[in-house]
């Protein structure tokens, strides 16, 4: 599928006596704000605007290249537990581990993007992409709250909850999601669970 920013290629190579046209489904709009200056500006993404200033990717979302920010809204960092945030907020490590969970390394506008396809992000870690009706899904779940911003150095799309790294999480946390959640409840009856945090 061929996207010209972010509007679907429908008709290829009209050849004309003068050169050739290509039809697509949209008005293409002018672009000149960089995926930094969406951050700054768009209200919904205040608490991302802080996350991003603490862990110095300003000069990244504002430089030149072809990015794509899954963009977590305030509504997405508002459901995880304040405790949990406070603590990734307060270390640079994993705040930046979470950050670059969420920016992959080439621009993929949603009409380009194909279900079942496997995403890599800055961090090195993957995304799986599907669909449920006519809603895109990441790692099953249909988060994308509003798709194919642009800007002049890639593409943004809000979604609505955060996507956390296994490398931004402790232990406890890590062992409550997998099949030994019955071994992390020994742990804390036996009173030993803050060194699995």
């Amino acid at each position: 599928i061929v996207t010209v920013n972010c509007a679907r290629l429908l008709k290829a190579d009209h050849h004309a006596t003068n050169g050739v046209v290509h039809v697509i489904d949209k008005v293409i709009a002018t672009t000149t704000n960089s995926i930094q200056h969406i951050i700054e500006t768009e209200e919904s993404l205040e608490t991302l605007r802080a996350a991003v200033a603490a862990s110095d990717l300003n000069s990244l979302l504002e430089s030149e290249g072809q990015y794509t920010l899954l963009a977590p809204t305030n509504e997405a960092f508002e459901k995880i537990p304040r405790e949990t945030l406070n603590r990734i907020l307060g270390d640079p490590e994993a705040l930046r581990d979470l950050l670059n969970h969420h920016i992959l390394k080439s621009a993929m506008c949603a009409e380009a993007i194909i279900a079942g396809l496997t995403m890599e992000t800055l961090e090195g870690t993957t995304l799986d992409v599907g669909c449920s009706g006519e809603e895109l899904t990441l790692n099953g779940k249909p988060i994308i709250a509003n798709k194919d911003v642009l800007a002049t150095n890639g593409v943004v799309h809000f979604v609505n909850e955060l996507l956390i790294p296994d490398s931004a999480k402790t232990l406890f946390e890590l062992a409550q999601e997998s099949e030994v959640s019955k071994s992390t409840d020994l742990f804390r009856q036996a009173g030993l669970s803050s060194h699995l945090t």
